[in-house]
């Protein structure tokens, strides 16, 4: 790869500055021109960026570079327009730079063209011979005169460079009849690589009755550009895309990880049928960068824990016996987004971890779950794991058919719930049936959930066991 460095060293060596001199006509705007950024992030790898610079334009026609715009800038998206003088500033054509200099790149940009093979020799002399490049795919191919050459000790220099090379990705306009020569000009275009989520911390109180919640928002740039003092805002909820354009493939970068020191505040409002948060103050964003800001916090969230054995369909449709034994019965924290539970704000989806304190102070993670998009008075369910003191087996005891015409069966369960804690536990059960069903005998009340579940709440005291006994008749 030694030739292949050796390209762009010589290249720059024989140009010097020529990448920052703008061409007659041309006008650079980098990102030191810029007055002002907004970052509108959605969940999905998707944001809309509002980016307002300052720039000088001459009279007539002229051709604009807007350098240090996001590498994976959907550029079917990008609208101009001046702030200054809106309708003397007329964009007649536009495109965007995303073949950023590279050893590979340059040397496809000279198949046919002239260039130098520079070798070094005793006391450092330089002997440059001049040749036309050829093939670029393995070993380079160059005409050296009337011979044919394939690879070359020296290394190549490029000469002449078109005035259109990008070193960053760059917005290139053409523009018409200009106004004012100075413009403060906004460009908004949509982006990938940037995303945002919601990570929730909740450290459950001693008695398991409450919470603690607090939401951060997780925000990653994999855009390919900075963002300086931006303000930011936050669009939570699903909208709809059409099918994406053909994505410019970039190298996978390990993230740095940056957290606010102190909590940052954001604002709700409703955004058509989504929500929308605001950060109060703005916040820079570096490439390759994942920052996390504090959305919510809420003490005292009330919660009931609940343990669940939940059954399978299949089991009803034939003979089967024993089905488990030493099943772990599923352990749920629930809680409803109201005020009465002081919450009562729209919550953004994203992971829930869950912590309690040991004995000693220290907080340990107990379990995760995510969350849908849930908005107020709504019920959220999570699951925090499964019991290990609270065990249950479950056995078929009987299969009749009763009929064939129609398919009806009469079919008995027995299942065996072992509470080895030193509290009470009351454990839920839920049995999914298929077709039309009734219970005809049980040990327990049973509930009627919905048309195809059956369901049981089961007290088990300390240090005990209790078998619930069930037949129900079928028809599928």
């Amino acid at each position: 790869m030694r030739w292949m460095f050796a390209i762009v060293v010589g290249w720059i060596a024989l140009q010097g500055s020529a990448l920052a001199a703008d061409v007659a006509g041309v006008v650079t705007v980098g990102r030191a021109a810029r007055t002002d950024v907004a970052l509108t992030v959605y969940n999905e790898d998707l944001a809309l960026v509002r980016d307002v610079r300052e720039l000088d334009v001459a009279a007539g026609q002229s051709t604009v570079r807007f350098e240090d715009v996001a590498a994976r800038v959907d550029a079917t998206s990008v609208t101009v327009r001046s702030l200054t003088a809106p309708q003397r500033f007329v964009v007649v054509e536009q495109s965007f730079a995303f073949d950023l200099v590279s050893p590979e790149k340059l040397l496809q940009r000279w198949l046919g063209r002239e260039v130098e093979l520079v070798e070094t020799g005793d006391r450092l002399r330089e002997r440059v011979t001049p040749a036309v490049l050829l093939s670029a795919t393995g070993p380079n191919v160059y005409r050296i005169g009337d011979r044919i050459a394939v690879g070359h000790p020296g290394r190549v220099v490029l000469p002449n460079p078109p005035d259109d090379l990008a070193t960053r990705p760059t917005l290139r306009w053409r523009l018409a009849d200009p106004g004012p020569a100075r413009h403060k000009v906004e460009v908004s275009y949509l982006t990938g690589g940037l995303s945002w989520s919601a990570d929730y911390v909740a450290l459950l109180l001693p008695d398991d009755a409450a919470a603690d919640l607090t939401c951060w928002v997780t925000l990653a740039n994999q855009s390919g550009a900075r963002f300086d003092d931006a303000s930011l805002k936050l669009v939570a909820g699903q909208i709809n895309r059409g099918a994406p354009p053909a994505k410019v493939l970039g190298r996978a970068m390990d993230m740095a990880m940056a957290q606010e020191a102190a909590p940052s505040r954001f604002r709700d409002e409703r955004l058509f049928e989504y929500h929308l948060y605001t950060l109060d103050r703005r916040t820079t964003l570096a490439e390759e960068e994942t920052k996390q800001m504090e959305l919510l916090a809420a003490t005292g969230v009330k919660l009931t824990k609940s343990f669940r054995l939940v059954g399978e369909p299949m089991w009803w449709r034939s003979r089967v016996g024993e089905l488990e034994r030493n099943v772990p019965v599923g352990v749920f924290l629930e809680f409803t987004n109201d005020a009465a539970s002081h919450l009562g704000v729209p919550l953004p989806a994203g992971r829930v971890r869950l912590y309690k304190q040991d004995e000693g102070g220290a907080k340990q993670l107990i379990g995760e779950d995510t969350l849908a998009h849930t908005p107020r008075d709504e019920r959220v369910v999570l699951k925090a794991g499964n019991a290990f003191d609270v065990v249950a087996s479950r056995t078929q005891t009987d299969y009749r058919t009763v009929s064939t015409e129609p398919f009806q069966v009469e079919v008995g369960f027995a299942v065996t719930i072992r509470n080895r804690r030193k509290e009470r536990a009351t454990v839920t059960i839920r049995e999914p049936i298929g077709g039309e069903w009734k219970v005809i005998e049980s040990t327990h009340p049973p509930q009627k959930i919905d048309a195809a579940t059956l369901g049981f709440e089961v007290p088990v005291p300390a240090s005990a066991e209790v078998t619930v006994r069930y037949r129900a008749q079928v028809a599928f």
